[in-house]
């Protein structure tokens, strides 16, 4: 893998160089309805909706889509509104422009009057980038383009899945800088990764590309430049398409074994609690299916 994308720094996000991803359309048709952040027109947030999958874009394509105050308060509304509505099973998050997110926007806090104000209890929102400090109740996909750097890669390591471009590039950036990383990522990166890998990243601020990121766990998918949010989509609507009481007591119980539960009986014992009351709710009509003849020889379809 070439990182072709790793060329000249700069202060916004670490990186400046061209992509062939930049200005190629997604092949995939999105459905404008009333959205959460209204129209594209000036807003650093957009959303969109298709039936029960949500797109959130990160929309300041003029800085790589870092995110300033304001791009971190509309992301966290996203966010929080995606997770109240019965209507809606899967987000996707994504950045306009050929880039995922380049991070915290260090021109602004460069030029900060003032001491930044940060909320310094972490079960209170917003996180620095938004929505790091949320424990999304339904699946997060990430469309890798560009560049996920520095907050950018915490704002993809929120999601549950990653789908990634063969010519994106992730890593610390902010390295280089002294920016810590205080939305998540040393929380989240180890536990999706292993320490080992994780402090090698983290320590080095290195760059690390498609392959190697698949190799690690950090993407799940990899795509060719420009497909990442059809992609994203078309695993989101698959996702969708599965029964939701079950499909979300699984997610919650895989993520407390994997952060909260405290030894493994407890987390057997979670699993069971929750499991339990699916059994009536959509197991019994699942099992009908299947003894009319739908799923078998593993067809999803």
């Amino acid at each position: 893998m070439s990182l072709r994308h790793f060329c000249r720094m700069t202060l916004t996000f670490g990186a400046n160089c061209q992509s062939k991803a930049f200005g190629q359309s997604f092949r995939t048709t999105l459905t404008p309805v009333k959205s959460y952040s209204a129209s594209a027109g000036g807003q650093t947030v957009v959303s969109e909706r298709r039936g029960a999958v949500v797109t959130v874009a990160i929309n300041r394509p003029e800085a790589r889509n870092a995110v300033n105050q304001e791009t971190a308060a509309r992301l966290l509304e996203e966010f929080q509104a995606f997770d109240s509505d019965p209507d809606l099973n899967v987000a996707v998050l994504h950045g306009t422009g050929g880039n995922f997110c380049a991070g915290y926007d260090l021109k602004m806090l460069a030029n900060q009057k003032v001491p930044l104000e940060l909320e310094q209890d972490v079960t209170k929102d917003p996180g620095p980038m938004g929505p790091t400090r949320l424990q999304l109740s339904k699946p997060l996909i990430a469309a890798v383009s560009g560049f996920a750097v520095a907050g950018g890669l915490e704002l993809a390591l929120l999601a549950d899945l990653r789908v990634v471009e063969e010519s994106a590039v992730m890593g610390v950036f902010c390295r280089r800088f002294g920016v810590p990383l205080i939305d998540g990522g040393t929380v989240r990166l180890p536990r999706l990764i292993g320490l080992s890998r994780a402090l090698d990243l983290i320590l080095t601020g290195r760059p690390i590309g498609v392959q190697e990121a698949l190799a690690y766990g950090l993407a799940n998918r990899v795509v060719p430049d420009g497909q990442a949010l059809q992609a994203a989509l078309q695993l989101a609507e698959q996702i969708s398409s599965f029964p939701q009481q079950c499909l979300r007591s699984d997610r919650s119980s895989a993520v407390y074994s994997c952060y909260d539960a405290p030894n493994f009986t407890q987390a057997m014992q979670y699993e069971f609690d929750h499991g339990r009351p699916v059994i009536q709710a959509e197991a019994v009509r699942g099992a009908v299916r299947f003894t009319a003849g739908a799923g078998r020889g593993g067809t999803f379809s």
